[in-house]
């Protein structure tokens, strides 16, 4: 089982790389990361299994946190108490995105990030995503608000983004007024 411990944190210069196209079939190591990446981010949105294994809580999380530099994501998103929705999309791009751009009030957070940071990250409020699944079949996620932060997010890091890279180092709330705070 994956601990926190695991994730890269974002003192290595490996979470800067450029992730690479995943080749199909998926490898037995790759299918393994992925099932330890859903268990991780289930697990650690469950507080007492979190408190017991010490996670730290998360909704998403790229390959290239745990040192792999290929293009697969997973996000275990909790629709209703206990109850999840999980999405594993591989070699994912964002093909459509809407005009009106959001923020997460409270502040964006990342497993490979374990300090407080301020700013806002102007995200689309509003997201389509096409990849493919674990089997190489083509899939389309359309994504909205919190769901739509997470995949932006995740993509970010195929591309060696950090969440903290996106905030103005001058004015970490420059232009807050233009976007929907959620």
């Amino acid at each position: 089982m994956l601990k926190t411990k695991d994730i890269l944190d974002e003192k290595d210069k490996r979470l800067k790389e450029v992730s690479s196209d995943v080749i199909f079939p998926m490898t037995k190591e790759d299918l393994h990361h992925i099932d330890e990446m859903v268990e991780y981010l289930t697990n650690s949105q469950n507080e007492e299994l979190a408190l017991k294994y010490d996670l730290r809580p998360g909704m998403g999380m790229a390959a290239i946190q745990l040192g792999v530099a290929k293009r697969y994501i997973t996000i275990v998103n909790e629709v209703d108490e206990g109850e999840f929705e999980t999405y594993i999309v591989v070699n994912p791009k964002i093909v459509s995105n809407s005009l009106e751009m959001i923020y997460v009030e409270s502040g964006e957070g990342c497993l490979s990030i374990n300090r407080e940071t301020e700013g806002i990250v102007p995200r689309y409020a509003r997201v389509t995503v096409e990849g493919f699944d674990i089997h190489g079949n083509k899939i389309k996620v359309r994504a909205r608000e919190e769901l739509s932060i997470a995949f932006q997010h995740e993509i970010d890091h195929l591309n060696g983004i950090l969440f903290t890279d996106r905030i103005d180092k001058e004015n970490p709330y420059k232009n807050k007024d233009l976007y929907r705070p959620i």
